[in-house]
């Protein structure tokens, strides 16, 4: 259950800058990112889940899935600004991401876990994959 006032939605559209505060949260926006492709980011993402703080009607936390919508489905950018952290408010984005995915009959869900987050995760139902190993193109 999540602490009261917390709710967690799938939306295809968010405030540009709540979703930029919480890139910046999580150390993933760069100064020269545009957040005019914030509208696009999110439409284009097959499920998009924003935990809301329902007193304020602010974002304080977010997913998204990418995927094809037939086969695998990959979750990233999951992010809870840090007032917010210890809540369980993780948990249901990574819950609502999820559904959004079996829902669609997207069965295969994988996500890269950052270093000290595979607790997390493994609460959530994700483990390890022995002898995989993620990769990313270019110099990082």
């Amino acid at each position: 259950m999540l602490p009261q006032p917390i709710d967690v939605r799938i939306v295809t559209a968010w405030e540009s800058d709540e979703i930029v505060a919480l890139y910046k949260a999580a150390g993933w926006w760069k100064e020269w990112y545009d957040p005019a492709g914030i509208p696009v980011l999110l439409a284009r993402s097959f499920a998009f889940a924003v935990a809301i703080d329902t007193s304020t009607g602010r974002a304080i936390g977010m997913g998204r899935v990418l995927s094809d919508g037939v086969s695998d489905g990959y979750i990233q950018d999951v992010v809870v600004l840090p007032s917010y952290r210890k809540q369980e408010v993780g948990k249901h984005l990574i819950a609502a991401l999820v559904e959004a995915c079996l829902s669609k009959g997207v069965t295969w869900i994988g996500l890269i876990a950052t270093p000290g987050s595979v607790p997390f995760y493994e609460g959530c139902g994700f483990h390890p994959m022995p002898g995989h190993t993620p990769m990313l193109y270019g110099s990082g």
